[in-house]
């Protein structure tokens, strides 16, 4: 994730990491047996550091209104070429070639993301916060929002940055989702 976020992902060869991390790039290559399977399992190591600070914030006392901003702030990327984000892109991209292994593994990532904002949406609506709506169509329209959003922070495109996407958000929550809207 450092050698990504200091020099971008199209410096990240394999020879270049085993001389940042004191390794030959065979011996990368033994333990992951391919870029690829690096790159994922590199995504999933930094989704697990998201997964757990998701939890956190979930877990807190507030409305739930709060916690959803909470759960975009960490879902939208902090700017042009996040780490985080650049890798997401790079392994979704070699997914079109991936085996079904790694395409279930990319699958449990964002059923983690998913699950949770269900659950969240289920207890706004239980508490009056939301409107009813169907979580499950909710979430995947809402991710989808995100997704197409956070894609055009993580590139760069000008005119968009994290704070228009966290406001266009909040819009969209409050037009579609608030129960006194």
């Amino acid at each position: 994730m450092a050698m990504i976020a200091e020099r971008g992902l199209e410096q990240l060869t394999m020879a270049a990491l085993g001389r940042d991390v004191g390794m030959s790039s065979g011996h990368l290559i033994y333990y992951f047996h391919s870029k690829d399977e690096l790159l994922l399992r590199t995504l999933e190591w930094s989704e697990g550091r998201l997964g757990a600070e998701r939890a956190r914030l979930l877990a807190r006392s507030a409305p739930a209104r709060e916690r959803l901003d909470a759960y975009v702030g960490l879902y939208v990327p902090d700017g042009h070429r996040d780490p985080h984000w650049t890798l997401w892109l790079e392994v979704w991209n070699r997914s079109k070639n991936a085996d079904a292994d790694a395409r279930d593994r990319q699958a449990a990532i964002e059923g983690a993301w998913h699950r949770d904002l269900v659950a969240l949406l289920a207890e706004g609506i239980s508490r009056g916060e939301f409107r009813r709506v169907d979580a499950d169509r909710y979430a995947a329209r809402l991710r989808a929002l995100l997704d197409g959003l956070s894609i055009q922070v993580a590139i760069g495109l000008r005119g968009t940055d994290r704070a228009q996407v966290l406001t266009h958000a909040r819009e969209f929550i409050a037009e579609t989702l608030l129960a006194d809207a």
